[in-house]
Protein backbone atom coordinates (compact mmCIF):
# COMPACT_ATOMS: atom_id res chain seq x y z
CA UNK A 1 0.00 0.00 0.00
CA UNK A 2 1.03 3.64 -0.35
CA UNK A 3 0.15 7.10 1.43
CA UNK A 4 -0.53 10.07 -0.74
CA UNK A 5 -1.29 13.07 0.42
CA UNK A 6 -2.71 16.26 -1.16
CA UNK A 7 -1.91 19.71 1.36
CA UNK A 8 -3.08 23.08 1.17
CA UNK A 9 -2.52 25.42 3.99
CA UNK A 10 -5.71 24.85 6.12
CA UNK A 11 -6.39 20.75 5.40
CA UNK A 12 -4.32 17.54 3.73
CA UNK A 13 -6.09 14.98 2.40
CA UNK A 14 -4.75 11.34 2.99
CA UNK A 15 -5.45 8.75 0.72
CA UNK A 16 -4.12 4.90 1.13
CA UNK A 17 -4.19 2.84 -2.18
CA UNK A 18 -3.37 -0.73 -2.84
CA UNK A 19 -2.64 -1.12 -6.57
CA UNK A 20 -4.90 1.70 -7.53
CA UNK A 21 -8.01 1.13 -5.55
CA UNK A 22 -8.82 3.41 -2.69
CA UNK A 23 -8.60 1.72 0.95
CA UNK A 24 -8.52 4.25 3.35
CA UNK A 25 -9.40 8.41 2.81
CA UNK A 26 -8.61 10.81 6.25
CA UNK A 27 -7.69 14.28 6.50
CA UNK A 28 -5.42 16.35 8.97
CA UNK A 29 -5.04 20.04 9.25
CA UNK A 30 -3.12 21.70 6.78
CA UNK A 31 1.09 20.95 6.20
CA UNK A 32 3.54 24.00 4.94
CA UNK A 33 7.08 23.31 5.90
CA UNK A 34 7.27 27.49 5.32
CA UNK A 35 5.10 27.98 8.51
CA UNK A 36 5.96 24.23 10.31
CA UNK A 37 9.41 22.89 11.08
CA UNK A 38 9.70 19.18 11.21
CA UNK A 39 8.08 19.29 14.95
CA UNK A 40 4.69 20.47 14.26
CA UNK A 41 4.37 18.27 11.24
CA UNK A 42 5.43 15.45 12.99
CA UNK A 43 2.74 15.82 15.99
CA UNK A 44 0.23 16.54 13.09
CA UNK A 45 0.69 13.29 11.75
CA UNK A 46 1.25 11.81 14.91
CA UNK A 47 -1.81 13.25 16.39
CA UNK A 48 -4.03 13.85 13.87
CA UNK A 49 -3.61 10.89 10.73
CA UNK A 50 -1.82 7.86 12.57
CA UNK A 51 -5.17 7.22 14.60
CA UNK A 52 -7.18 7.67 11.65
CA UNK A 53 -5.18 4.79 9.58
CA UNK A 54 -5.17 2.24 12.22
CA UNK A 55 -3.04 -0.99 11.80
CA UNK A 56 -2.77 0.23 8.13
CA UNK A 57 1.31 0.28 7.11
CA UNK A 58 2.25 1.95 3.83
CA UNK A 59 5.34 0.87 2.16
CA UNK A 60 5.69 4.56 0.39
CA UNK A 61 4.56 7.43 1.33
CA UNK A 62 4.54 10.86 -1.45
CA UNK A 63 3.19 14.62 0.01
CA UNK A 64 2.37 16.73 -2.51
CA UNK A 65 2.06 20.20 -0.96
CA UNK A 66 2.46 23.78 -0.85
CA UNK A 67 5.40 25.25 0.53
CA UNK A 68 7.36 22.10 -0.61
CA UNK A 69 9.83 23.99 -2.68
CA UNK A 70 13.19 21.93 -2.71
CA UNK A 71 14.90 23.76 -0.26
CA UNK A 72 12.09 22.86 2.28
CA UNK A 73 10.98 19.42 1.47
CA UNK A 74 13.65 17.65 2.98
CA UNK A 75 11.62 19.16 6.29
CA UNK A 76 8.62 17.18 5.66
CA UNK A 77 10.40 13.78 5.05
CA UNK A 78 11.70 13.85 7.96
CA UNK A 79 8.61 14.48 9.60
CA UNK A 80 7.20 11.67 7.67
CA UNK A 81 10.19 9.16 8.77
CA UNK A 82 9.76 9.54 11.86
CA UNK A 83 5.99 8.93 11.71
CA UNK A 84 6.02 6.21 9.16
CA UNK A 85 9.75 4.27 10.08
CA UNK A 86 9.12 1.17 7.96
CA UNK A 87 8.33 2.92 4.34
CA UNK A 88 10.75 2.08 2.07
CA UNK A 89 10.33 5.45 0.00
CA UNK A 90 9.09 8.53 1.33
CA UNK A 91 8.88 11.83 -0.91
CA UNK A 92 7.66 15.27 -0.52
CA UNK A 93 7.14 17.05 -3.68
CA UNK A 94 5.20 21.08 -4.27
CA UNK A 95 1.62 20.89 -5.09
CA UNK A 96 2.23 22.04 -8.83
CA UNK A 97 3.95 18.65 -9.52
CA UNK A 98 1.11 16.94 -7.88
CA UNK A 99 -1.32 19.10 -10.31
CA UNK A 100 0.88 17.72 -13.41
CA UNK A 101 1.30 14.09 -12.31
CA UNK A 102 -3.17 13.85 -12.08
CA UNK A 103 -3.41 15.79 -14.92
CA UNK A 104 -1.13 14.69 -17.37
CA UNK A 105 0.22 11.69 -16.09
CA UNK A 106 3.10 9.95 -17.32
CA UNK A 107 2.81 12.21 -20.45
CA UNK A 108 3.64 15.60 -21.43
CA UNK A 109 1.33 18.44 -20.99
CA UNK A 110 0.99 21.81 -19.66
CA UNK A 111 -0.56 21.36 -15.83
CA UNK A 112 -2.22 24.59 -13.84
CA UNK A 113 -3.70 25.32 -10.59
CA UNK A 114 -6.84 27.20 -10.79
CA UNK A 115 -8.20 28.23 -7.35
CA UNK A 116 -7.80 30.94 -4.59
CA UNK A 117 -4.44 31.34 -6.54
CA UNK A 118 -3.09 30.24 -9.52
CA UNK A 119 0.11 28.59 -11.40
CA UNK A 120 1.22 26.42 -14.43
CA UNK A 121 4.27 24.58 -15.89
CA UNK A 122 5.29 22.53 -18.64
CA UNK A 123 5.81 18.97 -17.99
CA UNK A 124 7.20 16.32 -19.56
CA UNK A 125 5.85 13.09 -18.06
CA UNK A 126 8.51 13.20 -15.22
CA UNK A 127 9.24 16.32 -14.18
CA UNK A 128 8.18 20.67 -14.56
CA UNK A 129 10.70 21.71 -17.08
CA UNK A 130 9.40 25.06 -17.22
CA UNK A 131 7.18 27.98 -15.25
CA UNK A 132 5.83 31.38 -15.20
CA UNK A 133 6.10 32.34 -12.04
CA UNK A 134 2.29 33.35 -10.73
CA UNK A 135 3.01 36.89 -8.31
CA UNK A 136 0.93 36.55 -6.20
CA UNK A 137 -2.69 38.28 -6.20
CA UNK A 138 -1.53 41.64 -6.21
CA UNK A 139 1.23 41.61 -9.19
CA UNK A 140 0.04 38.16 -11.30
CA UNK A 141 -2.62 35.18 -10.25
CA UNK A 142 -4.64 35.47 -13.79
CA UNK A 143 -6.89 33.44 -14.07
CA UNK A 144 -7.31 32.66 -10.24
CA UNK A 145 -10.14 33.11 -7.98
CA UNK A 146 -8.49 36.10 -6.15
CA UNK A 147 -8.18 38.22 -9.27
CA UNK A 148 -11.80 37.49 -10.40
CA UNK A 149 -12.90 38.70 -7.15
CA UNK A 150 -10.85 41.46 -7.40
CA UNK A 151 -12.42 42.37 -11.22
CA UNK A 152 -15.62 41.96 -10.03
CA UNK A 153 -15.02 44.44 -7.13
CA UNK A 154 -13.60 46.90 -9.74
CA UNK A 155 -16.53 46.23 -12.35
CA UNK A 156 -19.16 46.58 -9.21
CA UNK A 157 -18.32 50.14 -7.96
CA UNK A 158 -17.13 51.06 -11.43
CA UNK A 159 -19.88 50.61 -13.61
CA UNK A 160 -18.72 47.32 -15.36
CA UNK A 161 -21.99 45.04 -14.28
CA UNK A 162 -25.08 44.82 -15.40
CA UNK A 163 -27.84 47.25 -13.90
CA UNK A 164 -29.26 46.25 -10.50
CA UNK A 165 -26.20 43.52 -10.23
CA UNK A 166 -24.66 45.16 -7.55
CA UNK A 167 -27.28 46.28 -5.26
CA UNK A 168 -28.45 42.43 -5.89
CA UNK A 169 -24.62 41.70 -4.44
CA UNK A 170 -24.84 44.32 -1.60
CA UNK A 171 -28.24 43.46 -0.66
CA UNK A 172 -27.18 39.62 -0.67
CA UNK A 173 -23.93 39.85 1.28
CA UNK A 174 -24.29 42.84 3.40
CA UNK A 175 -20.88 43.79 2.11
CA UNK A 176 -20.72 48.19 1.21
CA UNK A 177 -18.16 49.79 -0.40
CA UNK A 178 -16.09 50.88 2.88
CA UNK A 179 -16.25 47.23 3.83
CA UNK A 180 -14.87 45.87 1.19
CA UNK A 181 -12.17 48.51 0.70
CA UNK A 182 -11.22 47.62 5.11
CA UNK A 183 -11.11 43.87 4.13
CA UNK A 184 -9.09 44.30 1.54
CA UNK A 185 -6.49 46.63 2.62
CA UNK A 186 -6.42 46.28 6.88
CA UNK A 187 -7.20 42.42 6.98
CA UNK A 188 -5.19 39.67 6.56
CA UNK A 189 -6.13 36.76 3.76
CA UNK A 190 -7.20 39.52 1.33
CA UNK A 191 -6.86 36.75 -1.79
CA UNK A 192 -8.94 34.68 0.45
CA UNK A 193 -11.65 37.11 1.12
CA UNK A 194 -11.69 37.97 -2.53
CA UNK A 195 -12.15 34.18 -3.85
CA UNK A 196 -14.74 34.06 -1.54
CA UNK A 197 -17.27 36.18 -3.50
CA UNK A 198 -16.97 33.02 -6.44
CA UNK A 199 -19.95 31.51 -5.81
CA UNK A 200 -21.99 34.74 -6.27
CA UNK A 201 -20.82 35.17 -9.29
CA UNK A 202 -21.13 31.21 -10.25
CA UNK A 203 -25.15 31.52 -8.81
CA UNK A 204 -25.17 34.22 -11.95
CA UNK A 205 -22.83 33.32 -14.31
CA UNK A 206 -25.98 33.91 -16.94
CA UNK A 207 -25.66 37.25 -16.90
CA UNK A 208 -23.78 38.60 -19.59
CA UNK A 209 -21.47 41.10 -17.73
CA UNK A 210 -20.22 38.38 -15.39
CA UNK A 211 -19.47 35.84 -18.13
CA UNK A 212 -17.11 37.85 -19.58
CA UNK A 213 -15.15 38.97 -16.69
CA UNK A 214 -14.66 34.98 -16.02
CA UNK A 215 -13.93 34.62 -19.80
CA UNK A 216 -11.44 37.94 -19.62
CA UNK A 217 -9.71 36.43 -16.58
CA UNK A 218 -9.05 33.11 -17.89
CA UNK A 219 -8.27 34.57 -20.85
CA UNK A 220 -5.58 36.41 -19.22
CA UNK A 221 -4.21 33.38 -17.56
CA UNK A 222 -3.55 32.07 -20.78
CA UNK A 223 -2.00 34.97 -22.78
CA UNK A 224 0.48 35.60 -19.37
CA UNK A 225 1.06 32.18 -18.56
CA UNK A 226 0.89 29.70 -20.58
CA UNK A 227 1.53 31.42 -24.21
CA UNK A 228 5.10 31.46 -22.91
CA UNK A 229 6.20 28.22 -23.09
CA UNK A 230 5.62 28.36 -26.71
CA UNK A 231 3.41 24.93 -26.95
CA UNK A 232 0.26 25.43 -28.15
CA UNK A 233 0.43 21.69 -29.59
CA UNK A 234 0.19 20.23 -25.95
CA UNK A 235 -3.68 19.78 -23.62
CA UNK A 236 -3.94 22.00 -21.07
CA UNK A 237 -4.92 20.46 -17.85
CA UNK A 238 -6.49 21.79 -14.87
CA UNK A 239 -6.70 21.13 -10.81
CA UNK A 240 -8.82 23.60 -8.71
CA UNK A 241 -11.96 24.49 -7.83
CA UNK A 242 -12.04 27.61 -10.45
CA UNK A 243 -11.01 26.34 -13.24
CA UNK A 244 -13.28 23.46 -12.17
CA UNK A 245 -16.53 25.17 -11.53
CA UNK A 246 -16.34 27.60 -14.71
CA UNK A 247 -14.89 24.68 -17.25
CA UNK A 248 -17.65 25.75 -19.65
CA UNK A 249 -15.75 29.47 -19.36
CA UNK A 250 -12.55 28.38 -19.04
CA UNK A 251 -13.07 26.05 -22.37
CA UNK A 252 -14.44 28.76 -24.27
CA UNK A 253 -11.29 31.13 -22.78
CA UNK A 254 -8.79 27.89 -24.29
CA UNK A 255 -9.93 28.02 -27.80
CA UNK A 256 -9.70 31.61 -27.91
CA UNK A 257 -6.13 31.74 -27.19
CA UNK A 258 -5.82 28.88 -29.69
CA UNK A 259 -5.02 26.07 -26.62
CA UNK A 260 -7.42 22.91 -26.02
CA UNK A 261 -8.14 21.65 -22.47
CA UNK A 262 -6.96 18.69 -20.95
CA UNK A 263 -8.71 16.69 -18.21
CA UNK A 264 -10.26 19.40 -15.41
CA UNK A 265 -10.53 18.09 -11.78
CA UNK A 266 -11.00 19.69 -8.82
CA UNK A 267 -8.88 17.45 -6.41
CA UNK A 268 -5.53 15.93 -7.60
CA UNK A 269 -6.29 13.08 -5.89
CA UNK A 270 -7.60 10.34 -8.37
CA UNK A 271 -5.18 11.19 -10.22
CA UNK A 272 -2.49 10.89 -8.63
CA UNK A 273 -2.95 7.29 -7.21
CA UNK A 274 -3.47 6.65 -10.69
CA UNK A 275 0.22 7.91 -11.75
CA UNK A 276 1.68 6.14 -8.83
CA UNK A 277 0.08 3.08 -9.43
CA UNK A 278 1.10 3.38 -13.12
CA UNK A 279 5.09 3.81 -12.18
CA UNK A 280 4.57 0.36 -9.65
CA UNK A 281 5.27 2.61 -6.57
Amino acid sequence: MILIADSGSTKTDWWLADGGHVVRRAASQGINPFHQDGGVIYGIVGGELLPQLGDDEPRAVFFYGSGCSPEMAPVVVEALGRAFPHAAAIEAHGDLLGAARAVCGPEQGIACILGTGSNSCLYDGTSIKLNTPPLGYILGDEGSGAVLGRNFVNAMFKGGLSAGLSDSFIAESGLTMAEIVRRVYREPMANRFLASLSPFIHRHIADASLRRLVIDNFRSFFRRNVSAYGRADLPVGVVGSVGYYYSAELSEAAEAEGFRLGRVVRSPMEGLVAYHASQGR
